[in-house]
């Protein structure tokens, strides 16, 4: 007569098997999750860089396609002038807040 576990041998082999996938093993169930979220983000992250290029794209055909853009741009980000101009750069103050103290 056998020994009633070695019937069963199948499916405690099995079972041991999954329980040391799952749990034991290098590429553990927790762990590929975690790698899976950090995927997700790398692809949120891929697809905003994708319409931040796409936008600066858009902004470098509007700046260089026109030398009268590329200007104001200039004169406006950077204050650059030509020799026979002024340029006046107007800062507003900030109003200190009031505290009730």
């Amino acid at each position: 007569m056998l020994h009633p576990l070695f019937r069963f041998r199948y499916y405690i082999l099995f079972g041991f098997f999954a329980i040391w996938m799952a749990f034991f093993d290098m590429n553990n169930l927790f762990y590929r999750y975690k790698i899976a979220r950090e995927i997700d983000a790398l692809e949120e992250n891929i697809e905003e860089h994708k319409k931040a290029i796409a936008q600066l794209a858009q902004q470098k055909q509007y700046l260089f396609g026109n030398d009268r853009n590329l200007q104001r741009y200039a004169r406006e980000k950077y204050l650059m002038k030509k020799d026979n101009e002024d340029v006046f750069v107007i800062v507003e103050e900030e109003k200190p807040e009031d505290k009730d103290e």
